[in-house]
């Protein structure tokens, strides 16, 4: 088997099926959106070549695009709190589990496996106000003016209620992935850590997560990747609103290329969330290198 993996032709041959499909649903639909952001196309009559009209209009007239890049970005600052801190905090609890851990790691994984329609729809009862959700009923017996806030229609309460719903989703992949990082840490280490008296947060801090960085740098890349992708949350749970505080990047391009009939100008919104999630994933492996 060594000999195998050691041949090149042989690593070649067996990585190209996946490169192929790869190619084929990843690389060329980015080549397809370049060409169509050049022109003007309702996806029904012909193409009429404009240049880069596109791009000035995205860049210097369009009024909308970058509060929705500033909420995307905190969106996407949430998601790698959630996600990746929510997903390294579960970690950490279950290596303090000696009984009953395996019953926790799928309570835990449960939220994964349920499509992002059904957590849509949990979500959405959790927090109505008619009839009244659960979290109103209950902050209710706390003060009865919180019982009755609108989570979902309020400017910001609603990003971050979108942001919360799908890292609750997500983060048990996170969990697994440094459950079995803090696992591989050497006992040697934490005992070491121990004798010189340091307790279990300076252990985590000092010991573990440093040697579990590059698994915690590839998750935060990851999910970098994937919120500024986001789209299926705040399309079903919002639908980008009120107005557009609740709107990302993926679904106003979504709604200019198929709610207004725009191609082209959602293809040019579409290389910009091609580009800027180049540019920070390529800012974060050199983090990840150094």
């Amino acid at each position: 088997m060594s000999s195998v993996l050691k041949n090149r032709k042989a690593a070649i041959l067996f990585l190209m099926p996946a490169l192929a499909l790869y190619t084929a649903i990843v690389f060329v639909p980015i080549l397809c959106s370049v060409y169509y952001s050049f022109f003007q196309w309702n996806g029904l009559s012909g193409m009429t070549f404009i240049g880069m009209d596109n791009y000035v209009e995205l860049f210097t007239r369009d009024k909308v695009v970058w509060p929705v890049l500033l909420q995307t970005i905190v969106y996407t600052i949430l998601q790698i709190l959630f996600q990746v801190g929510g997903g390294l905090l579960l970690a950490l609890l279950l290596t303090l589990l000696v009984k009953k851990r395996a019953v926790f790691q799928t309570i835990y994984y449960i939220p994964v496996v349920i499509s992002s329609v059904a957590v849509c729809q949990i979500f959405d009862k959790l927090f109505s106000v008619t009839p009244t959700g659960l979290i109103n009923h209950l902050l209710s017996f706390f003060s009865e003016g919180l019982g009755m806030t609108e989570w979902l229609t309020t400017p910001g309460l609603s990003l971050v209620v979108t942001a919360f719903a799908e890292g609750y989703k997500t983060m048990g992949v996170y969990m697994v992935t440094f459950f079995a990082a803090l696992l591989s840490v050497p006992y040697d280490l934490s005992e070491a850590a121990k004798m010189d008296g340091a307790g279990w947060l300076k252990t985590v801090f000092h010991v573990k997560l440093p040697y579990i960085r590059p698994i915690l740098v590839a998750n935060m890349v990851l999910v970098l990747n994937n919120a500024l992708r986001s789209f299926d949350f705040s399309f079903m749970l919002t639908a980008g609103g009120p107005g557009t505080s609740s709107e990302l990047l993926a679904s106003y391009m979504y709604k200019k290329a198929f709610g207004s009939m725009q191609y082209g100008y959602g293809s040019a919104v579409a290389v910009l969330i091609v580009g800027i999630c180049l540019i920070l994933a390529s800012f974060c492996m050199r983090q990840f290198d150094k």
